[in-house]
């Protein structure tokens, strides 16, 4: 009887050593959002008109390597940059690359937003920024800033201020 005892104490030993308070399944890590703006956030969800009265959505962008650049007519580093961003996209585009720019609308243009973009060769799409749409991106500290977004849609590269289109092309390449 003893013995008995002994074995079922001794089972009830081993199998209660095995219990605690966490499931036997791997932990899942808690998903840390990142804040808007930053390295590894996502395209926030937008839609705008451009300055030809389309409509510009981040749905039409899904599945395409988006590059986003914030600028201004009277931003000459934006200027500069500009035409570089639109040679990517007639090299680029036809692999899955876009390109949108968004205008800051804080001080008086210096010219016609639409003769502007058309003096320095731009035709991808132009759209005046909200200040809602610019919290949506994390707040805009600089102009120019570029974000180049992958394929699904997370910040790779962020810029804020002049780069030359031969950089932006090398990053640009690795997520093509």
């Amino acid at each position: 009887m003893k013995r008995k005892r002994f074995f079922f104490l001794t089972l009830a030993a081993i199998g209660l050593a095995g219990c605690n308070q966490y499931s036997a399944s791997p932990a899942r890590p808690k998903e840390v959002a990142i804040p808007a703006g930053e390295i590894g956030s996502r395209l926030p969800d937008f839609s705008v008109k451009d300055l030809q009265g389309r409509e510009i959505s981040s749905a039409d962008l899904r599945g395409k390597v988006v590059l986003v650049d914030f600028w201004a007519t009277w931003c000459q580093p934006c200027k500069k940059e500009m035409p570089g961003y639109q040679k990517l996209l007639d090299r680029y585009g036809s692999e899955g690359f876009a390109v949108v720019g968004l205008k800051f609308d804080t001080m008086a243009d210096t010219e016609d937003p639409v003769l502007f973009a058309k003096k320095i060769g731009v035709r991808y799409p132009l759209a005046v920024v909200s200040d809602d749409l610019k919290q949506k991106f994390g707040g805009i500290e600089g102009l120019p800033t570029t974000m180049l977004y992958d394929r699904r849609g997370i910040l790779r590269k962020k810029i804020i201020g002049f780069e030359y289109t031969s950089v932006v092309e090398s990053e640009l390449k690795s997520l093509l």
